[in-house]
């Protein structure tokens, strides 16, 4: 017992595990002691069999089970244990380098805080109908198209527009954009209001005469499509040569900025009005003052149009009957005669301003567009107000009708055409690429060609069969005051056919070959109606021009402008086409 107390046996020493492995590590090289170091701890980390367990086996104690060695995976299950994915830090605060030589490289954060952005954004429900992606746009005082816009493009702008709106304000843009969608179906919504009998009648009377008038016209055009290329192309240059001769010839002035002019149907009138509500008659070429019409407008006359048989030969419109109509501030149209220098008859109706007048093609009806958001239609002979027609957002400027007198086009403040079915009252095409007011529509003689000018600088084409603009034309910098389309002798309305060589080939028609514009660049421009090139710049005018015409034979152009002057242009031979 003592010898155990005291531990000086050595035979004890040897049995006694921690002893035991003292004893060996005292015996053993220095080099090959710390080897055994490393290899205990190596066997305590896999759970190898320790000098205890060994001791214990010699003693004749059960062996205990050697355990299995666990892989990495395991291992590092277990020197991660306790620690969350979620707190582990991620470093993004460091450069990305540049793809492009030359551009700086980006930090990480900003590059997957874009990512995030374009992820949230992509999350915003937006209409794929574009014309609710238009009235989404006007609903935040957004253009509804930009110059070379697409529908996709359109589409992303107003995402974008939303997204940025939700940021700044932290609202819901699913909930905002629900909104406007039902914004944008309440505009669009149609209604329909109860008619009168007068208006029914009209709208049969209205068929009845466009009805024959369009199928001479699809005949006209039928015999005209046999005509070669090879004609129609030498045809048109030979008119563009004749177009570049156009040089000023003379110029009478006014007490106030000319607003309208407008050339007779025969050519040897313009009937203009001013900023001081004055219509007044002026002779062609001299241009000296034929008649002062008193008690026309109390502020600026701002539309005259002629009536289609006014002034012609072998016409059943006399010089004491309505030759031509004027509208202006206070919302009066003013019905006028060659004779008598007062009004034949005053339309009242509108509320506010008549912008412009013209004539259906029958004579028997004119229509007015107002700054009170319609456009209306008159019987001339009964001076009865025919139809209301609501649909612009905004004020209507100008009003015109097609040859066949089935069709109405009006344009306004709100940017936006419509073209109207007169026998119907139905809207069947929408001009929706101007950006700016429409100021100016004219059509062509062959019914379905339709030109619209606009404060955005543009002339625009539309084809009314294939329901789609065919052409854009950047006719006057700074915005389009007004545009017509030169409508000649010889088209199809005329009742003139086609005419014929000596060799009996079919000689192309001269009416609808070229179009006149002006606006606030001072000028008046020429363009070919055949491919829209430039043919003329008149320059004279010292300020903004605001309206312009051509006679039926080509032979004149007028234009009256802020400057309080109307200008006459013609060929030096003062021939026309």
């Amino acid at each position: 017992m003592g010898l155990l107390e005291n531990d000086t046996d050595p035979t004890t020493q040897l049995h006694h595990p921690a002893r035991c492995e003292d004893a060996v590590k005292m015996s053993m090289h220095p080099a090959r002691q710390a080897y055994v170091e490393e290899d205990a701890q190596v066997r305590t980390a896999y759970f190898l069999p320790s000098a205890q367990t060994l001791h214990l086996a010699a003693q004749g104690t059960p062996r205990p089970t050697l355990k299995r060695r666990p892989n990495i995976k395991e291992l590092q299950d277990v020197a991660m244990e306790g620690i969350s994915l979620a707190d582990v830090p991620l470093d993004r605060d460091y450069l990305m380098p540049s793809s492009v030589p030359g551009q700086a490289n980006e930090r990480a954060s900003d590059v997957l805080s874009q990512f995030d952005r374009k992820r949230r954004a992509a999350q915003i429900l937006v209409p794929t109908s574009d014309r609710d992606i238009k009235a989404a746009l006007r609903s935040h005082g957004e253009p509804i198209t930009l110059f070379g816009e697409g529908s996709s493009e359109r589409r992303d702008r107003l995402r974008a527009l939303l997204f940025e709106q939700q940021e700044a304000g932290g609202e819901d843009g699913d909930v905002r954009m629900q909104e406007a969608e039902e914004a944008a179906g309440d505009g669009e919504e149609e209604f329909y209001t109860q008619g009168t009998a007068l208006l029914l009648d009209v709208r049969r009377d209205i068929a009845k005469y466009s009805l024959p008038r369009a199928k001479e016209r699809v005949a006209f055009q039928r015999r005209e499509a046999t005509i070669p290329l090879k004609t129609h192309i030498e045809s048109r240059n030979k008119i563009k040569e004749h177009l570049k001769g156009f040089e000023l010839y003379g110029s009478q002035t006014s007490d106030r900025p000319v607003s309208i002019v407008r050339f007779s149907p025969n050519g040897q009138y313009i009937a203009y009005g001013n900023w001081a509500g004055h219509v007044r008659l002026l002779e062609v070429p001299s241009l000296e003052q034929k008649k002062a019409y008193r008690g026309a407008h109390k502020e600026r006359t701002t539309g005259i149009d002629w009536s289609p048989g006014a002034t012609l030969p072998g016409s059943t419109v006399s010089s004491s009957s309505v030759n031509f109509a004027s509208g202006g501030a206070g919302g009066k149209v003013q019905l006028w005669s060659l004779d008598d220098d007062k009004p034949l008859r005053t339309l009242e109706g509108h509320t506010d301003r008549v912008c412009r007048v013209a004539f259906h093609p029958s004579g028997r009806y004119v229509a007015s567009a107002s700054d009170d958001t319609t456009w209306r239609l008159w019987d001339v002979n009964t001076g009865q107000e025919v139809l209301t027609q609501e649909g612009h957002s905004k004020e209507v400027y100008t009003v015109s009708f097609n040859g066949d007198g089935s069709l109405a086009a009006s344009g306004g403040l709100d940017s936006i055409g419509r073209v109207w079915d007169v026998r119907s009252g139905r809207v069947i095409f929408m001009l929706e690429s101007h950006i700016k007011p429409i100021y100016g529509l004219d059509w062509s003689t062959d019914g379905h060609r339709l030109l619209s000018g606009s404060g955005d600088g543009f002339m625009k084409c539309w084809d009314v069969r294939a329901m789609r603009e065919s052409n854009i034309i950047a006719a006057n910098t700074g915005g389009v005051t007004d545009l017509r389309w030169f409508k000649g002798t010889d088209g199809p309305a005329s009742g003139v056919p086609l005419q014929q060589t000596d060799d009996g080939e079919i000689i192309p028609k001269k009416a609808s070959t070229f179009v006149v514009s002006c606006g606030f660049d001072k000028n008046v421009q020429i363009f070919s109606a055949d491919d829209w090139s430039h043919c003329r710049t008149l320059q004279g005018h010292s300020q903004p021009v605001f309206s312009t015409d051509v006679t039926n034979d080509a032979a004149w152009i007028v234009s009256g402008g802020k400057d309080r002057t109307v200008k006459l242009w013609a060929r030096d031979d003062q021939e026309g086409i």
